[in-house]
């Protein structure tokens, strides 16, 4: 039995794919619509790499993707294209018997070319249909235009990348075996993100039907103004008399000229409201109407900071307590509005004796950081009418000083955690990400990651996991990714209300 992972690079249309092999004829042809592509069988499963959803961008920079032109002849979809934001292309068709229910795969700010995203494992074992997506990113994606010329009004060319790579899925998704009235966006970090602000993008409406985050919260998005000085900082770095000069040099950059010219601007890109293609924030005030209806997971890990600070500084592994309140300071002031460093030092080690200073940098960092805007977006989620919603925590620790590091649920959920080197071999790990994986397919075929009500599933031998409940703010269970899986209320609710008292400002908006 064969099965389909179909993979997206949106940046300049990349579809990646893999499918059943009971539906599949001939060698993998397909025909999609916008010409055949053949793919090939690896480890009883079919894939396709590379099928463009879109054409080149070098002639249409900074502005929405358009379709590719069509193909007669097919393309040979076995490698991968380029990495974005250079541009791409290659397809797969093929006639699949049962419809399967598909899980688009949202990166962050890397590629989808890595192995960590790799479905294989996930279509061959859970019976879905997988799809990554590319797409542009960074400024590449996020830089708005529409004050220096009428021609870029629309912003979020990267939005409109995975929105097109989205009417791809809708439009060809059953060739390859699935159902596209069950696709399932996911996304880790800044691809949760994005899933976010496509629940309140009118194009995007219709095109899915759940949606699951990792890490990943867009409750605002940035303001006109605030994306304004942010194409003034790159435009300064650009030679020209005015900004449509500069403008006119930006377009005909080459990329590796361009990369250096847009990273002035830090992580200062993210999508705009501007009025078009996202008339409102995603979560403020109130949840969008167009996806309150949506079933939604949202999740975090435990130790989200070991990497995402810790990883470029390893004296934070080795802090006293003298030296603690200044590199809380120093790494999350933004998001502690008017507390002090030393204030929180010496509440955590109150309240968590236990833990040595470097323990309560990354507890503290990690809760003010990374849980309290899941925890804001979810608020916002839940409120009356209670849409429906699921949370989970990543609790489960590698045997390395990450511990349960941001990004690692990613090869959990996609059942491949040889994938990741903290989490290859580590105890335990098979058992989890045989929970998470099923949690996920059950969630795509269904809406619920229980899929048949009491956690049991055919597919998985009838063996029994726990019932995963909706969130609700008056018990707040949430779902614990650990070994055996565990459900609790209110988890770590000392430190949600701790950092909770302080308005929270989504960074870069």
């Amino acid at each position: 039995m064969m099965k389909l992972i179909l993979s997206v690079q949106l940046l300049f249309s990349c579809v990646l794919g893999q499918v059943a092999e009971e539906g599949l004829t001939g060698r993998g042809l397909v025909s999609t619509t916008n010409g055949p592509v053949l793919g090939f069988r690896d480890h009883g499963i079919h894939t396709f790499k590379n099928i463009p959803y879109g054409a080149d961008t070098a002639n249409t920079r900074f502005q929405a993707p358009r379709r590719p032109a069509p193909w007669t002849e097919p393309k040979v979809c076995t490698e991968y294209g380029f990495i974005a934001p250079q541009p791409t292309g290659n397809d797969i068709n093929g006639t699949v018997q049962n419809s399967r229910s598909s899980s688009i795969f949202m990166e962050g700010t890397g590629t989808v070319n890595d192995a960590l995203y790799d479905g294989v494992r996930l279509a061959k074992t859970r019976n879905v249909v997988v799809v990554t997506v590319n797409h542009r990113v960074n400024g590449f994606g996020y830089l708005y235009l529409g004050g220096v010329s009428s021609d870029y009004q629309n912003a979020n060319p990267g939005q409109a990348d995975l929105i097109l790579a989205l009417e791809w899925v809708r439009d060809n998704i059953e060739r390859f075996g699935g159902d596209k009235n069950r696709i399932t966006i996911f996304g880790q970090s800044g691809g949760g993100a994005k899933c976010a602000t496509l629940m309140a993008q009118p194009a995007a409406k219709g095109l899915f039907h759940r949606v699951w985050t990792m890490s990943g919260a867009q409750i605002t998005g940035r303001t006109l103004e605030h994306a304004k000085e942010t194409t003034q900082t790159v435009l300064a770095k650009v030679s020209g008399a005015d900004n449509t000069t500069r403008l006119s040099a930006l377009l005909n950059m080459s990329m590796e000229e361009l990369r250096v010219v847009l990273s002035p601007a830090g992580n200062n890109y993210a999508p705009v409201v501007e009025g078009l293609t996202l008339p409102r924030d995603p979560f403020f005030p109130t949840a969008n109407e167009q996806s309150r209806d949506i079933p939604m997971v949202m999740g975090n890990t435990y130790d989200e900071t070991r990497n995402l600070i810790g990883g470029s500084n390893e004296t934070l592994f080795n802090l006293t307590w003298e030296t603690l309140p200044e590199a809380i300071e120093r790494n999350v002031r933004q998001y502690i509005g008017n507390m002090t460093g030393s204030q929180i030092a010496s509440d955590y080690r109150t309240h968590y004796p236990e833990l040595s200073p470097s323990d309560v940098f990354f507890a503290a960092t990690t809760a003010a950081r990374s849980w309290k805007s899941m925890q804001v977006q979810l608020n916002i989620r839940v409120a009356p009418p209670h849409s429906p919603t699921w949370v989970y925590y990543l609790r489960w620790r590698t045997p390395t000083k990450e511990g349960a590091a941001h990004a690692f649920d990613i090869p959990l959920v996609f059942n491949n955690p040889s994938a990741m080197k903290q989490t290859a071999g580590a105890p335990g790990v098979g058992q989890l990400a045989d929970d998470a994986s099923l949690f996920l397919a059950n969630f795509a075929t269904t809406g619920d990651p229980n899929g048949f009500r009491g956690g049991k599933d055919p597919r998985d031998g009838g063996r029994k996991r726990d019932y995963w409940p909706r969130y609700e703010v008056s018990e707040r269970r949430s779902m614990l990714f650990d070994v055996p899986v565990e459900v609790v209320s209110d988890d770590r609710g000392w430190e949600r209300e701790y950092f909770m008292n302080e308005i929270y400002i989504q960074p870069g908006t």
